[in-house]
């Protein structure tokens, strides 16, 4: 299943063309177009949380966009704000891949990796993942998780499968 997803650079020191200084949102790019998913829309913002929320606004509430992938802002400094504004936004969140990804960063990066902020989680029934901005970082991300949970034929189960039922009503939940 071919999905749309949105991209989003979150940094303070690229241009305001993505792609001209983004390898890492290039990265992301390359690689969900190689796995026959559409790119939505790819957008820089500022490290500025209402900046970020309002870019993850617009794709949450856009049926077209199924996934939004950030990259940037996850560090510990001052500036870096993106789990922060991210949070409020989710529905649900995603803990194993915040775990998955800090074991798998701790192969190549050893205890920097406690450092990383990354998480997922689920909106208005779009999939959210929010990634440090390095290089190495989404390549790992997308190479070892996300990728995998966006094919509809990784098995025994996959985030592909359960897009149809992320808006169910609770209310209607049939009891055994």
């Amino acid at each position: 299943m071919s999905l749309a997803i949105a991209l989003l650079t979150v940094s303070d020191r690229r241009s305001a063309d993505p792609s001209s200084t983004d390898p890492s949102g290039d990265a992301l790019q390359q690689r969900l177009e190689a796995a026959g998913h559409r790119l939505q829309q790819r957008r820089l913002v500022p490290d500025n949380r209402y900046a970020i929320r309002a870019a993850l606004s617009d794709w949450i509430a856009d049926p077209a966009v199924q996934v939004v992938i950030s990259s940037g802002g996850t560090g510990l400094t001052g500036r870096d704000g993106t789990p922060e504004a991210v949070a409020p936004l989710l529905d649900k969140t995603i803990e194993g891949f915040g775990e998955l990804f800090r074991v798998l960063s701790f192969e190549t990066i050893g205890t920097s990796s406690l450092q990383s902020r990354c998480l997922a989680g689920v909106a208005n029934g779009t999939i959210i993942f929010v990634l440090p901005g390095s290089l190495d970082a989404v390549e790992t991300a997308w190479d070892r998780l996300i990728g995998a949970q966006l094919d509809g034929s990784t098995q025994p189960c996959n985030l592909v499968q359960l897009l149809p039922r992320l808006k169910e009503d609770p209310s209607t939940r049939r009891l055994p």
